[in-house]
Parts: structure tokens; sequence; C-alpha cells
């Protein structure tokens, strides 16, 4: 943890501030904070339009009954793209504009997917995480049309006892 932590709070801003410098002196210092705007503001406008449309995708594969992994992944590389793309910095732009291209996005979800699916699906009970949607592997299917389990004791009608209580000090 503390290296994480000191990846992220000293050494990846050392790298930005001598990435800053470097390139002002090549393109100027105006320049340089003109570049960080900009890629700030198209940044902003791609990650809310690629931003709605993961969510607009997630929503309709809930609808279908269908697991929207990929979608979700996708929506999580949006979002932690317009951090960094609000983060002044060239590293951190680069970074950003990779995470918003959709075919390196969709590799990264479909390689996530399946390591996932592999680590679930070696002896786990439930649902198994998987590409294709959700896998029934404990729930009936569609046998019994009630919200019943197999392993759950068919239902009685309860015993009511009743009779009064009172309480003896």
């Amino acid at each position: 943890m503390f290296k994480a932590l000191l990846l992220i709070f000293i050494i990846i801003p050392i790298i930005e501030i001598a990435l800053l410098i470097q390139v002002s002196d090549i393109i100027g210092g105006w320049s340089t904070v003109a570049l960080v705007i900009i890629t700030a503001l198209i940044g902003a406008k791609l990650v809310k339009q690629q931003g709605t449309d993961a969510l607009k995708n997630v929503q309709s594969q809930m609808a279908q009954g269908q697991m929207p992994a990929q979608d979700l992944f996708s929506g999580l590389c949006v979002i932690i793209a317009g951090v960094l793309l609000v983060t002044p910095g060239i590293m951190t732009d680069v970074i950003g504009f990779i995470l918003l291209t959709p075919a390196i996005r969709n590799k990264m979800a479909a390689g996530l997917i399946k390591h996932a699916h592999m680590r679930t699906s070696a002896g786990t009970q439930g649902f198994n995480f998987s590409s294709g949607g959700f896998q029934q592997n404990t729930f009936n299917s569609h046998e019994n049309q009630g919200n019943t389990y197999e392993n759950e004791a068919p239902k009685e009608t309860p015993k009511v006892l009743e009779g009064e209580f009172k309480h003896k000090d």
C-alpha cells in the first residue's frame, strides 16, 4: 500500500513536472499551458459523451437480463480517464486518452472478463462471471415458476398457536 501511495503522490507528480518543463522548453510556456487546458476541455467532452453511451448500454443490457460486465468496465475506464484528463500533465493526459479509445478499452475489458471467469469458475457455487451474462448453476432454471431454490425446503402453512401472555413479577 505504501508503494502505491508513493507512486501516486510523489513519483507521478515529479514525472509530470519534468515533462511539463521539457515540453515548455520546446513549444513555450504559454503554449504548454494552452495545451493542458485544451486537452482538459476535449477530454471532458469525450468523457461526457462516452460515459453517457456506456450508461445507456449498461441500462439496456440489464433490461434484457444480461450482465453488462464489459460496459461496466468501460464506464469505469471512462471515469478514470476523466480524472486523468482533468489533472494537469502530459503523461496523465496520454493515459487518459488511451483509456478513452474504445478499441483499447474493449480489449482490456475482454481480458479482464476472461481472467475473472477463469478465477470464479474454478469450483465456486452461485453465479459465475462470464462474458455471456450469468451462468446458472445453483438456482433452478424455469422448472419451478415460483422463487424457490434447489436447496430450499417446500414451504408449509405456518402453524399458529394462539393464547394469552401474562407477565408475573
